[in-house]
Formats: C-alpha cells, sequence, structure tokens
C-alpha cells in the first residue's frame, strides 16, 4: 500500500512542450518559449487535491495577504487597478507626490524557490500531511524534451511547473512574505500573481525619492533571501503629482 504522505514517483514526470509567446516569434532568445508542462492524469489529479487543500488551510486561517490579487478566489485585475487608484487619489487629495514602481520577476515561476515554499508551509502550521505530500511532490521531478532525433530527461529542483494545478497556488506562498514585509505606512505594495506594484506617497519629488529608496533595499534583501532577480528592462516608475490650477500630471 503507498504512503498516504509521498506522491507516485511515475507520477511526477512532465512532458515539456515549448511554446512561442506572443509577439516574439521573430526572437533568437530562447526566451521567447513558454515551456509547458503536460502531466499524466492521475498525478494532476492528486496535485489538484493537495493544493485545493493545501489553499483551503492558507484561506482558513488568514495567512494569505489581501494585497495579493493574481490566483485567487472573487479577486481580479481589476480589484488591483482599483486599490491602486484609491491610494494615488487619497495622495493627490493631500497634496502629496506619489511614486509608482513596477517590478516584474525574472524567470516568474521558475524562480520559485522549493525551500521557501517549504518554510512559507511551516509558517502557516500546514497540517503535516499535507507538508510531506508537497515535500514529496518536488523530490525526483523528472522533466522530459525531445524533438525528432533527441530527447533529454532532467530532474528539477525549482520552480513552479507551468501548466500544473498547483504552480499558481505554491508561487503565491512565495510571494506571499514580500507582501508581509514592514513597509512604512505611506507605501502600499500590489501584486498580481508575480507583477508588483509599489506605490509611495511624500510631501515632495525629493522626499518620495527617499522613501522609495527604503522600500527598494527591503524588497532587494528580500530577493536575495528567496534567490529571486527581478527584471530591469520589465521595471517601470512612474511619478504622479497635481500643480496648482493644472489637472493631475505623471
Amino acid at each position: 500500500m503507498p504512503n498516504e504522505r509521498s506522491f507516485p514517483k511515475k507520477v511526477k514526470k512532465s512532458v515539456i512542450m515549448p511554446i512561442i509567446k506572443p509577439g516574439q516569434e521573430g526572437s533568437e532568445e530562447v526566451s521567447k518559449y513558454r515551456p509547458i508542462s503536460l502531466l499524466d492524469t492521475g498525478g494532476k489529479v492528486l496535485e489538484k487535491i493537495m493544493i485545493n487543500r493545501i489553499n483551503h488551510h492558507v484561506y482558513s486561517q488568514g495567512y494569505m495577504n489581501e494585497n495579493q490579487y493574481g490566483f485567487r478566489p472573487q479577486k481580479c485585475t481589476i480589484d488591483a487597478a482599483m486599490a491602486i487608484k484609491d491610494f494615488v487619489q487619497q495622495g493627490l487629495a493631500a497634496g502629496e507626490v506619489i511614486a509608482l514602481i513596477s517590478l516584474d520577476v525574472h524567470g516568474a515561476f521558475d524562480a520559485a524557490w522549493w525551500l521557501a515554499i517549504l518554510n512559507e508551509l511551516r509558517e502557516c502550521k500546514c497540517p503535516k500531511n499535507l507538508y510531506e505530500l508537497t515535500k514529496s511532490y518536488f523530490s525526483q521531478h523528472i522533466a522530459s524534451w525531445s524533438t525528432n532525433n533527441l530527447r533529454m530527461d532532467k530532474e528539477i529542483s525549482s520552480g513552479c511547473t507551468q501548466g500544473s494545478c498547483s504552480g499558481p497556488g505554491l508561487w503565491n506562498l512565495q510571494y506571499n512574505s514580500l507582501l508581509e514585509l514592514k513597509y512604512m505606512k505611506r507605501t502600499k505594495v500590489v501584486a498580481f500573481a508575480d507583477d508588483l506594484i509599489i506605490a509611495t506617497r511624500g510631501e515632495s519629488v525629493r522626499a518620495v525619492e527617499n522613501y522609495v529608496n527604503v522600500e527598494n533595499s527591503k524588497i532587494n534583501v528580500w530577493a536575495k533571501n528567496k534567490k529571486t532577480r527581478f527584471n530591469d528592462k520589465k521595471s517601470k516608475v512612474m511619478i504622479v503629482l497635481r500643480i496648482k490650477g493644472k489637472k493631475t500630471r505623471t
């Protein structure tokens, strides 16, 4: 009889199908492909049960930060946008300057660190059977890729498999610790999956720049500890302010 806390090895093997990302058809970079994993049906069923029970525990304990709007029931991109809009309007009404910083995780789900996810499961006091099942799911996970005359099998040691049932929920667990950092009261951090907006208000442009540097230093430490990198090419900064007698400028 199989161990109830063990994820069967034979259903942990995934077949990789590289899909070209929209708009990158002419690129010669390897990153233009999105590796979608095709998983065994039996493995998907067990995986779905596992992540459903983990999510039930996480949400029933109120562990997940409310500023994560991605992969959450009854939350969407509109909710995330409205949260930032309300924050900006409050700042403008108070005569403040607002800085909006958009950060994008390099490699997205591929950057998920399994040890960090397991640590989060311990922090939220996940039932031992679910923790052990997740730990087993991460071990001896094989990814297979093949062409007409070549086949490669590799054991993977990190990342949330794209195309899996558990990927979104497990990613939210790792990212949750970023949202739980001790930010200043003048700062609001909103996430939608791996996309992050840091909104900070200040009395002047110079002041808000100083506040942003303080908050960014916290995020950089988090990224280093979680073995995560942000993509500088996709990161954006915008200043929002209101000049007397004129409309809002950005």
